[in-house]
């Protein structure tokens, strides 16, 4: 039997906090085992989840645990068929009570404003003395605590926190006396009591002034957007999406990031520290997670929209898509055949002609993705600027470009590929890196500025992230390759709960508790919980994914995978 360390009491909403949230004129809101590498496992296309299908038959949450199961039809072929787990899984106690100790911590770690849940904070690991930051509701971190709140049917809590903080974004941001961006959404907030006498509550955002580095989040409206569009897809409820408010707040965010300077590159110029990575790693620029999320976000955006918006802000986004998508499908993506090109790249190439249009100095490929690329397989580098490439896999990027369908199927498919034959790489014994690989030496020196948390194979360094699993799980069930998933998943459950859901794990295979972790860090938990009930109930997948439309690569060039590949 798994459990918490000193598991708490049952914990239950009250009655009386389960009432909406009114916005009234005086609302005030401030803001193991390493396991064999597997080879060669046979794709069955007859198991690939759509989209289409999903929304056609609308199916609804199961209660009981189900699994995909790959069986022989009379005709020889293979047929994808569904089964109840029965108790006598030999693993089935196991996971129930690894599950039970995750909600029961995500649980305690929800926060309440004026007697309303409103979100969870970071951390409730209370061993290692000052709070610090942990104590805080992190947009980003919410997200997979809201989509397991969302599948297990508390709905409240996720419209609580989308309009509270809506209403955070409308305040007046500075920075040490500069003013942000009209459109910036907070990286963070905490519940400040003025009087415990009078019991008046208000809410305190930062929006980069207090944060590592003091850098604005450039994701934390895009991640706003994303959760809109999951709240009304699942609830069906599209009332919140269309009040003013959220109209209002979604204009603001996408004018921010749609507005025109200097720049000749569609994609979003960002800060280092500005997203997930929220430390100096050597991001600036156009990093690819920032590029997905603004895909996904305006993907969202023009599906709630209302039809009476601007027709030409309208124009201005389904422009900015395909520009997005074009550039992001020209110079990001990478295989085996794709980096044979750029090895024998010609320099100071000018005019529109050019091949090597960033004018990348072969020389400057590192020796390590000469080895890490496979024959079979790609995905989208970490950054290009000016006579720079940055090669590294960023995990998070990846798999939201599967998920908002900015890859194309057979990019999807290469992802995927990529990630089975470099499982040791990147997932070893504990999913999973969040990039790989990790900076060493004078490059570490140079590039972090001497970081003593992002040391190599540590933090955001290479490190192992257990959030990351809902991602790789939701990847997989939408290709209908749910064996990778559950190939982590049993990784994860060797050792998750027993460690106390820590932040990240160290090591170039993930074996050690990181050295800075917090423990019981909400989003590991809430990420299990996700991914868990995606490989439950592959229905689930239609809160999160977007469906391919046809028009956001519709001036994409026709790219095919590496020739070595069939």
């Amino acid at each position: 039997m798994v459990v918490c360390a000193e598991p708490p009491p049952k914990l239950k909403i009250p009655e009386s906090k389960i009432t909406e949230l009114t916005d009234d004129a005086n609302h005030e809101s401030s803001k193991p085992e390493r396991r064999t590498r597997m080879h060669h496992i046979e794709r069955h296309r007859s198991c690939v989840v759509t989209l289409s299908d999903m929304e056609l038959n609308d199916l609804q949450p199961r209660r009981l645990l189900q699994t995909l199961e790959v069986s022989k039809s009379p005709g020889g072929g293979s047929q994808c068929s569904l089964h109840e787990e029965t108790p006598t899984d030999a693993n089935a106690s196991h996971r129930h009570a690894i599950a039970d100790a995750a909600w029961e911590a995500l649980k305690r770690s929800i926060v309440y404003f004026r007697g309303q849940p409103i979100g969870t904070v970071a951390a409730i690991d209370k061993s290692q003395g000052a709070a610090l930051n942990y104590d805080q509701v992190f947009m980003r971190d919410f997200i997979p605590s809201a989509l397991a709140f969302l599948m297990k049917g508390e709905h409240l809590i996720v419209k609580n926190f989308l309009v509270e903080t809506a209403r955070l974004q409308s305040r007046e941001k500075m920075v040490d006396l500069f003013k942000l961006g009209q459109g910036v959404m907070p990286a963070s907030f905490k519940v400040h009591h003025r009087n415990p006498t009078l019991k008046t509550e208000t809410l305190l955002a930062d929006f980069g002034e207090t944060a590592i580095g003091r850098v604005a989040p450039v994701d934390s409206g895009l991640w706003w957007i994303i959760l809109l569009r999951a709240y009304t897809r699942w609830t069906g409820d599209n009332s919140l999406a269309e009040s003013p408010n959220c109209q209002r707040a979604m204009h603001l965010i996408l004018r921010l990031c749609l507005s025109e300077g200097c720049d000749t590159s569609p994609a979003l110029l960002c800060a280092d520290g500005c997203s997930m990575i929220d430390r100096r790693m050597g991001i600036y620029g156009y990093p690819i997670e920032i590029q997905a999320l603004f895909f996904m976000a305006m993907r969202c955006a023009l599906s709630m929209l209302k039809q009476d918006s601007d027709a030409d802000f309208v124009n201005h986004i389904t422009k900015r898509i395909q520009a997005l998508s074009y550039h992001l499908h020209s110079y990001y993506w990478l295989d085996f055949q794709r980096l044979n090109d750029i090895y024998r790249y010609k320099t100071e190439e000018y005019s529109q002609t050019a091949l090597n249009k960033f004018n990348v100095i072969p020389e400057s490929i590192p020796d390590w993705i000469f080895d890490f690329m496979p024959s079979r397989g790609g995905y989208f580098i970490g950054n290009v600027s000016p006579a720079r490439m940055d090669f590294r896999w960023f995990c998070l990027g990846n798999f939201i470009a599967i998920l908002s369908s900015l890859a194309t199927g057979e990019q999807a498919e290469a992802i995927l590929d990529l990630v089975e034959e470099r499982w040791e790489e990147l997932i070893g014994e504990m999913p999973l890196k969040i990039c790989y690989p990790a900076m060493e030496n004078q490059e570490w020196q140079i590039v972090t500025g001497c970081d003593p948390k992002n040391t190599r194979w540590s933090y955001h360094n290479g490190g192992s992230w257990p959030v990351l699993l809902w991602l790789l799980v939701a990847v997989s069930v939408k290709l209908g390759r749910p064996h990778l998933a559950r190939r982590a998943m049993e990784l994860m459950e060797r050792r998750l709960a027993k460690d106390d859901f820590p932040e990240y794990y160290d090591g170039k295979a993930g074996r050690y508790v990181g050295k800075q972790a917090r423990k019981y860090q909400t989003w590991s938990v809430a990420g299990y919980l996700v991914a868990k009930m995606l490989l439950d109930d592959p229905s689930h997948l239609r809160i999160i994914a977007l469906g391919d439309d046809g028009h956001s690569r519709s001036r994409a060039p026709c790219l095919k995978r590496s020739n070595s590949c069939p």
